[in-house]
């Protein structure tokens, strides 16, 4: 078992590490042994990555702790910020050569924790959330500072904030299943792919129809002109 913790932990590439992750679920046919194993080694390999990283971890950790404060006294507050604080920690290794985040990391986990601050559920909460995704973008392409931790954290960011607004204030049972279909669908598809592969595939990325993106537009337009 230890010889085979640091043979995933000493991966400097992230996709690597993560095929490799991928592998012992395949190769044990997601029995209850091989779960355990992979939940080990990736827990290990997110720990030791973290701590090679200080300065990414001291402004993740300033960053939430402010939202954090901010949080204070809301639902659903600060569960929301504790649980974007250790996913984007334990994620820290998809930095990759980076020892730090950018300005766009940083909005983009603003925007992921907006249905915890003041304002998160407000008419204007939609096209903020929109022009923060767009700034991110923007920020990290101009400066060349796109990572796979930057790729999956706007990922992630754009399911949690809009499945929570949709689910939470949207009316329509027509409009909450397809905004969630269009958000969810990817995730689980992506995520069969790679249980039944062995490895992490590539995301889809279409360049004409981005049903996601369309849902984001309806909603926070329904959301902006609700009474």
């Amino acid at each position: 078992m230890e010889s085979a913790v640091k043979s995933v932990s000493e991966f400097a590439d992230s996709r690597a590490a993560t095929n490799a992750l991928l592998n012992i679920l395949r190769g044990g046919r997601l029995s209850p042994p091989a779960v355990a194993r992979f939940l080990a080694q990736a827990a290990h390999r997110s720990l030791r990555q973290a701590a090679n990283r200080p300065r990414a971890l001291a402004e993740l950790t300033a960053l939430h702790s402010l939202l954090l404060a901010l949080a204070a006294g809301r639902r659903p507050g600060r569960r929301w910020v504790a649980t974007s604080w250790a996913l984007a920690v334990l994620h820290l290794g998809l930095l990759e050569r980076r020892e730090q985040l950018t300005a766009a990391d940083t909005l983009t986990l603003i925007r992921a924790n907006l249905p915890a601050l003041p304002g998160g559920a407000s008419r204007w909460s939609g096209p903020l959330a929109i022009v923060l995704d767009l700034a991110d973008g923007r920020l990290a392409r101009r400066r060349g500072t796109v990572s796979p931790f930057g790729d999956y954290a706007d990922t992630f960011a754009d399911a949690a904030y809009w499945t929570w607004l949709t689910l939470r204030h949207e009316p329509s049972r027509a409009v909450r299943t397809a905004a969630v279909a269009a958000w969810a669908l990817p995730v689980v598809t992506v995520t069969a792919m790679a249980l039944r592969r062995g490895t992490m595939p590539e995301r889809p990325r279409p360049t004409l129809l981005r049903p996601a993106a369309v849902m984001q537009g309806l909603v926070a337009l329904r959301h902006l002109t609700r009474r």
